[in-house]
């Protein structure tokens, strides 16, 4: 079982080498949620890595867990309040009766270290890191990989269903045959 890490400023080295140099991560590096419009269509891979970085080197909260096997970072998960991602607040896929709820919005785990348990653990690395700020419900919009066919990891950055039902969530709502919102509860 991997350990779990929040993910503050002596990990940003983690951070950079798990989000890596090729892919979407090396892209997005988690902004796509907390970015909207021209912002996000604007920004620049070094923008978001920027962004990322000033909020795991100088925000408030951890902005998510990593996972490491030994001393190597093998995963990420971000989590935060819901009022910290405004592509959620907007979003229909995220629509809730718990607006101070936090989110878990993305998950990269690199190639080498996939079905190996990792998700679920940064699962519930996340939840324990919500709950230990007061988060008292935490939700994601999880993909459902037993719908019509399949996808390619690159879409499963939000996590598979069963990854979060296996941690406890429910299923509250569906927004299409794909995404799920699920909420654990404290």
């Amino acid at each position: 079982m991997p350990n779990l890490r929040p993910a503050g400023p002596d990990r940003w080295p983690d951070v950079e080498a798990v989000m890596g140099e090729r892919g979407d991560p090396s892209r997005c590096f988690c902004q796509y949620f907390r970015l909207r419009g021209k912002a996000w269509s604007d920004a620049r891979p070094e923008d978001n890595r920027e962004g990322l970085r000033d909020q795991v080197c100088g925000g408030d909260l951890p902005p998510g867990v990593l996972a490491y096997d030994g001393s190597t970072p093998v995963g990420w998960c971000a989590v935060g309040p819901r009022t910290s991602y405004p592509r959620v607040v907007a979003s229909p896929n995220w629509r809730t009766d718990h607006p101070d709820a936090w989110v878990i919005t993305c998950f990269v785990v690199p190639v080498g270290h996939r079905r190996t348990g990792v998700a679920g653990e940064l699962v519930r690395g996340a939840l324990d890191l919500a709950r230990s700020y007061g988060a008292t419900a935490v939700e994601a919009c999880a993909v459902d990989t037993a719908a019509e066919g399949r996808l390619p990891a690159a879409d499963l950055y939000r996590g598979p269903l069963s990854v979060y039902l296996t941690a406890g969530f429910t299923e509250i709502s569906r927004n299409g045959p794909r995404w799920v919102l699920v909420r654990s509860v404290a």
